[in-house]
């Protein structure tokens, strides 16, 4: 019989260690004991660690191979045949898949990291909030543009903020019941005879009337700090605001002006929304609005009358006022006729008047050297100017010791009877 002893160190220097022994018989009995026997070791003797886990890999094969072969054995004193090369082999294999873990483990390791690289776009900022606190004070919270990396969730989250962006919300209030595909084919509501508070909304007006209201908004965000951090959640505070600006517009207004005004009561509403927003500090501008505005269907046919009534009243103003410039162009005319023919007589008689006295100033030292003859000569010169115009002249001699002279002028001439027939 032929004893075969192999020893395994199992850790650093102690007392007690594990041996291992193997036993061949001549009869090709192979058996394997493990012995347990207490060793002193000095303080000077050093172990190598290095290579512990390959010696526990080779320890555990050793075990293993160890146990197959005691539990392979057919009976007492029958040994199985067990070559060393499927203990190596073992040892290798479980060499390899720790190698195998350590590189799966170490690209978990650096997939965690590269995950957490994000890119901020132009129009855009970012903020990191780590365990739900922001990182950073003021503004160096706000991260610009280009890449950026965080802590991959949920230990870091990333809110992106546009900037340049246009934002819109729509009013909920003020507005009927429609579904999408009705509005985008233009379906309008059918009157019921009577108004559901719990699916048509409305609004009133300052008459007490009802009317439906809807306005889209359009909004940019110019301070993230404010907008993200003043408020859980802005859009809904701007929405809000949108709401109340429309009830508050549409008591400002009666019915019959908000139809013949919109823009003034879209500007009512934009007005008291810059209010609400400027009062609350969002951080946002805003941009035009779309108001859109219908009667109730209910009352659609007694609106569609009103409506007639101002058309009617709106075309016979017009006509009013085209015959009123009508006359008012033609008096204007005849007044300026008037007034130039005024002028131009005006300017004659002065020119003639002008023109006697011109005559008079020269004529006046002659009067003065003999009045007498003067005034015949002027009653000469005047009766010749009569008398050049008269057809008859008719002399009548001196009765009572006065002369009378008579002047046809401009007699009429005798009709023949063909032009006194007709």
């Amino acid at each position: 019989m032929k004893d075969s002893h192999e020893s395994e160190k199992t850790g650093p220097a102690k007392k007690g260690g594990a041996h291992s022994h193997d036993h061949e018989h001549g009869d090709g009995h192979h058996h394997h004991h493990d012995h347990d026997h207490p060793h002193d070791h000095e303080p000077t003797h050093n172990h190598d660690h290095d290579d512990d886990d390959s010696r526990r890999v080779t320890e555990t094969a050793s075990r293993l191979s160890g146990g197959l072969r005691d539990a392979g054995a057919p009976g007492a004193g029958a040994d199985v045949p067990f070559d060393d090369s499927s203990s190596t082999a073992l040892s290798e294999a479980l060499r390899s898949s720790f190698v195998i873990v350590k590189v799966i483990m170490a690209g978990l390791i650096v997939l965690f990291f590269v995950s957490g690289v994000f890119t901020v776009k132009p129009q855009e900022r970012a903020i990191i909030f780590r365990l739900g606190k922001p990182v950073g004070e003021g503004d160096a919270r706000l991260l610009g543009p280009g890449l950026h990396w965080s802590f991959p969730y949920p230990i870091d989250e990333v809110k992106r903020i546009p900037i340049g962006e246009i934002q819109s919300v729509q009013s909920r209030v003020g507005w009927f019941s429609i579904s999408a595909e009705d509005e985008l084919a233009g379906v309008k509501p059918m009157a019921m005879g009577t108004l559901n508070p719990n699916s048509e909304g409305y609004v009133l007006t300052a008459d007490a009337n009802i009317i439906h209201v809807r306005a889209t908004l359009r909004y940019r965000i110019i301070d993230p700090i404010s907008y993200v951090f003043n408020f859980s959640d802005a859009s809904n505070v701007v929405l809000n605001a949108l709401d109340n600006s429309i009830i508050y517009a549409a008591t400002q207004f009666t019915v019959d002006r908000i139809q013949q005004e919109q823009s003034a009561f879209k500007e009512k509403i934009l007005a008291r929304m810059n209010n609400l927003v400027q009062q609350a500090g969002l951080g946002i501008v805003l941009d035009p609005t779309d108001v859109q505005i219908m009667i109730p269907a209910d009352v659609m046919p007694a609106f569609d009358a009103v409506l007639a009534a101002f058309s009617d009243q709106s075309k016979v103003l017009n006509e009013a006022k085209g015959y009123e410039n009508t006359i008012l162009s033609r008096a204007v005319g005849e007044a300026g006729a008037i007034t130039n023919n005024a002028f131009a007589e005006r300017e004659q008689m002065l020119s003639t008047l002008a023109i006697e006295a011109k005559y008079l100033e020269e004529r006046l030292p002659d009067y003065q050297k003999n009045p007498d003859l003067f005034r015949q000569r002027l009653m000469t010169e005047t009766w010749r100017r009569i008398l050049t115009n008269s057809q008859e002249k008719v002399i009548l001699l001196q009765r009572g010791g006065t002369r009378e002279l008579r002047l046809m002028l401009n007699r009429e001439l005798s009709k023949s009877p063909a032009q006194t027939n007709r």
